[in-house]
């Protein structure tokens, strides 16, 4: 069995797979008469010839286990979480190959952008039922790839 060792996730070491979504860092801008912040452009939402999706996800745990990679060909897929708990996020370069899997742990105050194309791990939390806000595709065409991984990967924290 392989383990996959989760480091903290920072922008710099998920460049490759996409975005880190999170406040911390940020320049925001002052808005609604002095009452309210913004920041803009934490993530690029690629939806191709799609529309833009705006759901909930509300995940549970499961085992700190890769039991499956996808991929979403047609547009990106943002996760951001409602809720201040750490979880994890699972991504690789090449599905078959285990040593290209990169495990990082997130705050709640982390969220990702899964580029098109990359191979990600479905919504991994760490305790309790957390919910997401999702910005992804939607619309005509085959979204979704899953492959499982080519032997058994367990993830260390």
């Amino acid at each position: 069995m392989t383990e996959l060792r989760a480091t903290p996730l920072t922008p710099e070491d998920f460049a490759p797979f996409g975005e880190v979504i999170a406040w911390e860092g940020a320049q925001p801008i002052t808005i609604n008469q002095g009452y309210a912040q913004r920041v803009n452009g934490l993530a690029r939402v690629d939806v191709g010839e799609g529309l833009v999706n705006v759901s909930l996800f509300a995940g549970k745990p499961r085992p700190l286990a890769v039991a499956v990679m996808e991929r979403h060909p047609l547009g990106s897929q943002a996760f951001y979480p409602l809720q201040d708990r750490p979880w994890l996020v699972v991504v690789c370069g090449n599905p078959r190959d285990t040593g290209s899997y990169r495990a990082f742990t997130a705050s709640g105050r982390q969220g990702v952008n899964y580029a098109p194309n990359v191979w990600h791990h479905p919504l991994l939390v760490l305790d309790a039922q957390s919910r997401f806000i999702v910005v992804d595709r939607s619309g005509p065409g085959a979204n979704l790839e899953e492959v499982l991984p080519p032997e058994p990967i367990s993830i260390v924290l």
